[in-house]
């Protein structure tokens, strides 16, 4: 299905074009490639999603605890859009072993997944995204991956790292050209996703060497070749000695354009574009911008096949800048990225009130947020306290490296705080080579210039979850046009939602505060509408990246650590089992859909009648039964007299077309019934009144459905577990024999430093020695995102 949505973001802003000199059809260009973008971005508002974990390495039998953050592409600021975030956890195959909807208020969200113990060992990956970001590419959903192991399975024979890795080349500004030097960047990468030091040599077709290189850092770097169009490149690289890789170049164009950055000067950047095309005498023009807000656009001359560009790097936003190189013709022929690294961080500081515990101890750990110029500042923080050892290690990334840099770029990307936290020239130099190992941006230029408004298949999820569905002839198989669909949740609230489906058939309904598992009962009204098939579609995406998972290593130094942990999640199961399976209250409004009836009988207040037929007929004055023909019909009465046709009828929400249905209903099952007595609009659908049974079990008191109705079992957003904390304040709690052999002791998703800045957590040490770590994630309002690590160690 498609849907033209738009979504004006007042954040986003043009400024004035600078330019060499000012022909009106330079001019002209330069504002209509800035058009075209304002249109199209407009049009295409960014989400991106970060989740923090408890841990990275699990046991089957175990919970995952998850804190996620949701912020505008834009300008990195907590998004109050999406109120639904899903998460996948995938295998190797990209088949999904856990999935869950949680629930997000102003764009933050937490919950738990327990790992069933049928799951196998290896590697997974945890990813998560909104329902808007399904419109675009599945590499910029979140992804991470997570380690589980399963003790009751044999992880097989414990695999020796092996050094086979992939290097790929990347020329600046994405191609090779003829006769005119290019820096090309490389990436050398191991199957465990990480960078490999490698040396190399480039050789042409005479197997010369034109080009020796080396990696610089996490297995990236550069060297300048100046290609000829009649010769063919290749790589040979060798890591440790082993035998060499041989890796073709990219190939080399006749005719194209090349751009070269550099820096000139103190806080400028030098573009230089050279290209030997015929008509390369003209004008280019440079187009940048930072996660969509376009901060400048200029044009110059080319002289002698040869144009400059100077731009402060004040100009540029921080982050990620997307500079890209347009020729005469509107036609994109260079671009690529340019890193800065944010002036804006939160600064968290945190620690243990003692390096060194004993058993069932309290810990107290201050914690304070502030801006780098140490202004304290009110951040939403979540926290994780665990255990280290050989299996379970300190975290990789945090929440700033991932929106300042890894959400905007494809794949993994190693050790992104790296590139933030040091500002030596090294480190400038290894974010220049991971620009350059970028290609070209998120999104196609072709479609930017198209000046349409984009065409969406996906809603934003602002009000509540959407639940899709088709509906097609069960004759032809062909799309049902403008039927009205109604969707139950059977039980004592009533739930009830409706859609009218679109030309293709497709159904939308818009859910509020549908909550944890259960079924839902999909139908037309059947009395009407008999002869159509109802399929419910499934809310998580169905795309994916291209990212492999790292394989699957297990070392003979973890064993004991996995049977520590093995013994510590058994004991936990065992003695706490009931306390790990308790859920917060969701909070909900109770209250049906039409609010306040304007009736209510509460059927043991009256003489309890043995059919329906006499309770309606003997005290609901609201109504009218009719039985012409051994067709029972019910009229409802409002103030201005009789509504046409029947009320919408339900039993513990779930409605009922055949009165004759309703009169078989045993009163003797039903609680209570609420009365609308005037016209209902609800949604796609209207009524005639409404006449809502509540029996005492809320399970339809053993009325058939109709068999054209479709009942699907469906889990609503996730209800929140309650993370179990044991205290240990009295001394017969301190004496308990029951075991405590908890490595996850803290795990709060939701800690709030207030307007002082500063909170404090507390919480009590088990009875497991050994070396443990406080993981804090966090951001402000303002989008100031920041981590930090602590740790203290628990002995007898």
């Amino acid at each position: 299905m498609r849907y033209v949505v738009t979504i004006f973001k007042g954040v986003l802003c043009s400024l004035a074009v600078l330019m060499s000199f000012s022909p009106v059809c330079d001019a002209q260009v330069l504002n209509d490639i800035q058009s075209s973008f304002n249109n199209y971005q407009q049009n295409a508002l960014q989400e991106k999603v970060f989740v923090h974990t408890d841990k990275e390495a699990y046991l089957t039998g175990e919970i995952i605890w998850f804190k996620i953050y949701v912020v505008d592409g834009t300008l990195n600021k907590p998004l109050n859009l999406s109120k639904i975030a899903y998460v996948d956890i995938l295998d190797n195959n990209q088949v999904p072993i856990l999935q869950a909807k949680i629930a997000l208020h102003n764009g933050k969200g937490s919950g738990s997944l327990y790992i069933p113990v049928s799951s196998g060992n290896g590697n997974y990956k945890f990813r998560s995204y909104t329902g808007w970001m399904k419109n675009f590419s599945a590499d910029y959903y979140f992804e991470k991956k997570i380690t589980i192991v399963n003790p009751a399975k044999s992880p097989g024979i414990i695999a020796k790292q092996t050094k086979a890795y992939d290097i790929q080349f990347f020329p600046e500004g994405g191609d090779l050209v003829s006769g005119i030097a290019s820096k090309v960047a490389f990436k050398a990468v191991g199957k465990d996703g990480k960078g490999v030091d490698v040396t190399g040599a480039i050789i042409d077709q005479k197997n010369d060497t034109i080009v020796r290189f080396k990696s610089w850092r996490f297995g990236m770097g550069h060297f300048s070749l100046t290609p000829n169009a009649n010769d063919n490149y290749k790589a040979i690289v060798r890591s440790d000695n082993d035998n060499p890789v041989i890796k073709e170049l990219p190939p080399v164009n006749k005719q194209g354009y090349v751009m070269q950055l550099a820096g000139s000067g103190p806080g400028q950047l030098d573009i230089t574009v050279s290209s030997n095309a015929v008509s390369s005498d003209g004008q280019v023009y440079l187009f940048v911008h930072t996660r969509h807000v376009i901060k400048l656009a200029k044009s110059a001359i080319m002289a002698n096949s040869t144009a400059h560009f100077l731009l402060d790097k004040s100009a540029l936003g921080d982050g990620i800048s997307h500079l890209t190189i347009f020729n005469g013709d509107r036609q994109p022929v260079c671009e690529r990225l340019y890193f800065k690294r944010p002036a804006r961080r939160l600064v968290i500081n945190a620690s243990a009130d003692q390096p060194l515990y004993g058993n069932r101890k309290k810990v107290n750990v201050s914690i304070s947020a502030k801006d780098q110029a140490g202004q304290l500042l009110n951040a939403d923080l979540s926290v994780s306290v665990y255990r280290l050892d050989e299996y379970q290690t300190a975290p990789e990334g945090d929440i700033a490296g991932y929106f300042w840099l890894s959400s905007d770029l494809k794949g993994y990307i190693e050790s992104p705080d790296y590139y933030l936290n040091n500002t030596t020239a090294e480190a400038d130099e290894a974010a220049d080579n991971l620009m350059l190992t970028q290609g070209w941006s998120r999104f196609q230029w072709s479609d930017v210039l198209k000046n349409r408004p984009a065409s969406f298949s996906f809603l934003p999820e602002h009000d509540g979850h959407i639940v899709s569905g088709r509906i097609v002839k069960a004759d032809s198989n062909t799309a049902a046009k403008d039927i009205v669909t109604y969707l139950g949740v059977p039980g004592k609230r009533v739930q009830l939602f409706t859609a009218k489906s679109d030309s293709m058939g497709h159904l939308l309904f818009n859910t509020k505060d549908l909550y944890g598992p259960g079924e839902i009962v999909v139908q037309t009204n059947t009395l009407r509408d008999s002869t159509f098939r109802i399929d419910i579609l499934t809310p998580f995406s169905e795309q994916y990246s291209k990212n492999p998972l790292p394989e699957f290593n297990l070392t003979a130094g973890m064993q004991s650590a996995l049977e520590a942990q093995n013994l510590a999640m058994q004991v936990l199961n065992i003695y706490a089992g009931n306390k790990i399976k308790q859920f917060y209250d969701a909070g909900i409004d109770s209250s049906a859909f039409y609010g306040k009836p304007d009736k209510i009988y509460k059927l043991d207040d009256y003489t309890r009648f043995t059919t329906m037929e006499e309770v309606l007929r003997e005290y609901v004055r609201e109504i009218f039964l009719l039985h012409p023909q051994k067709k029972y019909h019910i009229n409802v009465i409002s103030e201005k007299g009789f509504l046409e046709g029947d009320p919408l009828v339900m039993l513990d929400g779930i409605p009922i077309f055949d009165m004759n249905k309703v009169l078989a209903i045993d009163p003797l099952k039903v609680r209570k019934l609420e009365v609308i007595h005037e016209r209902y609009f609800w949604g796609a659908a209207d009524a005639e009144g409404i006449l809502s049974y509540t029996t005492y079990k809320g399970d339809l008191a053993g009325v058939e459905l109709d068999p054209h109705a479709v009942v699907v079992d469906y889990e609503g957003m996730q209800l929140q577990r309650i993370f179990y904390s044991p205290v240990y304040e009295k001394p017969d709690e301190i004496a308990s024999r029951l075991p405590d052999f908890r490595n996850l002791l803290f795990w709060a998703p939701t800690i709030n430093t207030g307007a002082q800045g500063k909170n404090q957590v507390t919480f009590y040490t088990s009875d497991q020695e050994g070396k443990y770590i406080g993981v804090i994630q966090g951001i402000t309002a303002s989008g100031e995102s920041g981590s930090k690590y602590f740790t203290f160690e628990v002995k007898k």
